[in-house]
């Protein structure tokens, strides 16, 4: 499959891009904007999809895709390229993502956010590590990574329900995984990030909070804005390291490709 003649059937170009983040959605609407093509965007959320419904030549995909449903969209589509923008955490989408793309012959690019930062808090490898050891330190913990390794949390620390507060997204099967765990909905904070500072500090200050997790997710991810909260506010920062990649390129180097080799 040629790396920028493939067509859809009214003879536009078609890009498929993974990621419900706000590289995803910026590659989405900059490439809409042009006019060069459609873009099908692919997000885990019906929430993020609604984010990039009513962009110009975007077409939004949500849901969790398996691996054949990924292979048979890009031999259905003939997509001239695959942008995986998804969150660098997710290591098992991505490794998913170039697997089919090889198997299709299809062109992929991978963006990655900048560098993980060096800092004051406490670096840790994993959600495991991290739940070990804040079940050890006093004081509320304001956990920042979402519902996914919620349960680990809520597993070691005995006290959870007084102690743990959930930054979640807004939808139901995050909600109900918070709720299912039994965590109390006064400590269930369903909102769409990323966040001001201001309103970081905002949250620290009415939950009375001690410890907060967050991942390394980059300026991209409002990393910075914890930072920063966090140090004004005198909490104690846990940040759980990036998975180390080590092939792709920024967000700006994806976009000369797209345009210096596709045409796009």
């Amino acid at each position: 499959m040629g790396a920028a003649g493939n067509m859809s059937s009214a003879g536009v170009p078609e890009v498929l891009v993974f990621g419900g983040t706000s590289e995803g959605r910026e590659i989405a609407e900059w490439l809409g904007s042009r006019g060069s093509c459609t873009v099908h965007i692919s997000s885990l959320t019906e929430y993020g999809g609604s984010l990039v419904s009513g962009l110009p030549r975007v077409r939004a995909l949500t849901g969790r895709m398996l691996p054949e449903q990924m292979e048979s969209l890009m031999r259905e589509h003939a997509f001239s390229c695959v942008v995986d923008a998804t969150h660098p955490y997710a290591v098992g989408v991505s490794s998913n993502i170039a697997t089919c793309a090889a198997s299709c012959g299809v062109p992929l690019y991978r963006v990655l956010r900048e560098g993980e930062p060096e800092g004051p808090w406490i670096g840790l490898d994993t959600a495991e590590q991290a739940a070990a050891y804040v079940a050890k330190r006093p004081g509320k913990v304001l956990l920042t990574t979402g519902s996914k390794d919620l349960a680990t949390y809520v597993a070691a620390l005995p006290d959870y329900r007084e102690r743990l507060y959930a930054r979640i997204l807004p939808v139901p099967s995050s909600i109900a995984a918070a709720d299912g765990l039994g965590v109390p909905a006064s400590h269930i904070v369903a909102m769409q990030g990323p966040f001001s500072q201001e309103l970081n500090k905002a949250l620290l200050r009415e939950f009375g909070i001690g410890i907060m997790v967050t991942k390394a997710s980059g300026a991209a991810g409002g990393f910075w804005e914890k930072v920063e909260a966090a140090r004004e506010c005198g909490v104690e920062l846990v940040v759980i390291h990036r998975p180390v990649e080590t092939e792709g390129c920024s967000l700006e180097q994806v976009k000369q490709t797209l345009m210096n080799v596709h045409g796009l």
